[in-house]
Order: C-alpha cells, then structure tokens, then sequence
C-alpha cells in the first residue's frame, strides 16, 4: 500500500457557546488500516454530536480506536464523557495527576499520606477523574500520553512526564478549591464582562503584538500530536502555550520533523494570543514572508473558535499566521473539514481563508 492511497480526514467541529472549546474527529487510513479517533469533546452538549458526525461521516465504525484527552478543561473534557458511555471505545489517553502522587508527594509537606494527596488531585481536577471512573466502568483502556508515546498514526511531542509534574505543582491553587458563591461567580461575570472592552491599533504588514505574558500551567499539560499522513505534516496543538510548542521543536529531530515547515496546524487555545511567540512560529511555520509572497498558501492554520466568543481569535495571531503563508480558518458556525485523498463528501466545499487584519489588539 503505497503512500498515494493512503488518507486524512480531521473534523473540527463547531463548539458553539458563548465561550470557544475544541473537539476533533479523525479518520485516517495508513497501509490500508483504517483508524478513528476523537481528539477532546467540548463541552457536555458536543458529546452526542461527536457520536451522529462519525455515524454520519465515517461509515460503518465499530469501535473508535482512541479518545484523547489533551487536558483537564471542562471545553475539552465534558462532551467525552457522553462518547465514552454511548459508544464503543477501545483506548482513552489521558494523563491522571494522581498517579504520580508518589513523585509529588515530598512537595506538599502539609499531606502526610498518598491517599489524601490523591484524593486533592482527583477533587482538583474533577473532569479527569470522571472519564476515569466511566473508562474503568465501561472496560476502556486508559493509556498515559508522554512524549514518545505512540497513539495510531500520531506521535506524542510533548509534554515530557518531567514537565507534567512540574506543571501539576505550579497549577496548586487551593482557592480554586474553594466552592464559588454567588457574589463571586458576579464578580467573575463582571471581569468577563470588562475584558471584553478591547482596545485595537493599527499596524503595518508584519509587525505582531504578541504579549510576553505565557499561558497557565494547565494549558501548558495539554498532549501535543504530530503526525504525517498521505505526504502532509499534521500538528494538533490542543491549549498548548509557548513552553510547550518549544518542547515539540525540541523533539522534532527524534520524529524525523524538518522543520519549519508544518501542513496543517491547529493553532492553539481558540487563537490566544499567550500562547504563541513570533520566534517559537518562525521556528515551527517559518519566517514572515513578504505580503506579495504570503498571498500564496504554504499551509493550512484551523482555529477553533465559537462565533459569539468576543475574546477569541486574536487579530494578533490570524495576522501571524497569514505572515507566514496561511489559509486561516475558523469554526465559527460550522464544522472544517480538513482532508488529503479522503473520501468526496457530499454538501461539503472548500471554505475561504480569513482577510488580513489591518488592526491587532493594543
């Protein structure tokens, strides 16, 4: 079975609320095996819609061979939890903070024993340990997910379990333990509500206002995927933020990933600007290119946004991307399909790129 008939098919599906999530479908064929996946799940509502699109979509599907969890955010994690218990699932990969509470466990001198660390770790990060009691209940297999793991035609690239555990640590706030009041979940409301007064200024072709500030530590857990299918390198990103990306450009060598130079690319966290630096996307899509010769596609960037999230794509980051040669795409208000030598879907058509902003945020 030659590489020519070989295939991808990558659905990021449109999870619409008032705040963006991600879910991904994926079906691929690699020396005649065919092999789907689901990459995170939205929100609760997104379950039952992961189920109907691969029913719809791809086929006769006995099993899907893998669910990855990418980490512990409710916009990842909710909507598995309904894919898990209403269909067949062969291998869920997750990382389960708990199960490390041994190497943790000289870090947190008020804890005198393994079950009570474990037992804070499970209440911390609740959505995790409810996919582990369904998978365990339905006789799922749960696989961690480090660097170097395999999961069907992907590779891990990060996080390292040295950076994971790090990450834990630095995720330890107990006020997020805390049950919210109602005076609190306003007060929350009312910041949302103030962050979505966003300043903009007008900048010349190429300049990026990207803030040095680095996304949170449970951003930083997500498990990055790389793969190359039918000829095209493929990067999954999840939530992933600066640390992160360099860690998969470290690693690149050992995959045999040239680059820069990345096919398609799931841009991380909804488009956020704390997540990307103009050096880690030199390293990984390129240098900007001139504005006559970023008019012809060099890749494709999928951003999953939601159409009433004021907050996200960022005007700084579709500029980044379109500087080095993208067709940007959103998810807002429909699924993108993102395919090489796949099956013809019928309805389906190639949807156009995002114009370039003149303005990115002050």
């Amino acid at each position: 079975m030659t590489e020519n008939n070989d295939f991808f098919e990558i659905d990021f599906l449109d999870v619409e609320t008032a705040k963006s999530g991600d879910s991904i479908t994926i079906r691929t064929r690699v020396g005649g095996i065919e092999t789907v996946s689901v990459v995170d799940g939205g929100y609760a509502e997104c379950g039952q819609k992961i189920i109907d699109h691969i029913k719809k979509y791809y086929g006769s599907v006995p099993t899907i061979q893998h669910v990855v969890l990418t980490h512990p955010d409710g916009d990842h994690a909710a909507g598995l939890k309904t894919v898990l218990e209403e269909y067949p699932v062969e291998r869920l990969w997750m990382n389960r903070p708990w199960l490390y509470a041994t190497t943790l466990l000289p870090n947190y001198p008020t804890y005198n024993s393994l079950k009570a660390l474990e037992s804070r770790l499970k209440k911390k990060y609740p959505h995790v340990a409810e996919l582990e009691k369904i998978a365990l209940s339905m006789g799922v297999l749960i696989e961690e997910a480090f660097q170097g793991n395999v999961i069907g035609n992907f590779t891990v690239m990060s996080p390292t379990f040295n950076n994971f555990i790090n990450l834990i640590l630095k995720d330890d706030d107990k006020a997020e333990e805390f049950e919210e009041t109602a005076s609190v979940r306003f007060d929350k409301y009312l910041l949302e509500l103030a962050k979505s007064a966003i300043s903009y200024v007008s900048s010349i072709w190429g300049h990026e206002n990207l803030p040095e500030k680095d996304t949170s530590p449970r951003n930083e857990m997500t498990i990055v995927q790389y793969g190359k299918i039918a000829g095209k390198k493929i990067l999954l990103t999840g939530d992933v933020g600066r640390e992160g990306l360099q860690t998969v450009i470290d690693y690149a060598p050992s995959v045999g990933l040239d680059l820069p130079g990345i096919d398609r690319f799931q841009v991380p966290h909804h488009g956020s600007r704390r997540n990307v630096s103009s050096e880690i996307l030199n390293q990984l899509l390129g240098p900007v290119k001139s504005e006559t010769e970023s008019q012809q596609t060099h890749f494709t960037a999928v951003i999953s946004s939601a159409a009433k999230d004021v907050h996200h794509p960022k005007k700084a980051v579709v500029r980044a991307m379109i500087h080095r040669g993208a067709k940007v795409v959103t998810t807002e208000g429909h699924d993108v399909r993102s395919h090489m030598n796949a099956p013809v879907r019928e309805g389906w058509t190639s949807l156009n790129g995002l114009n370039y902003p003149t303005e990115q945020e002050e």
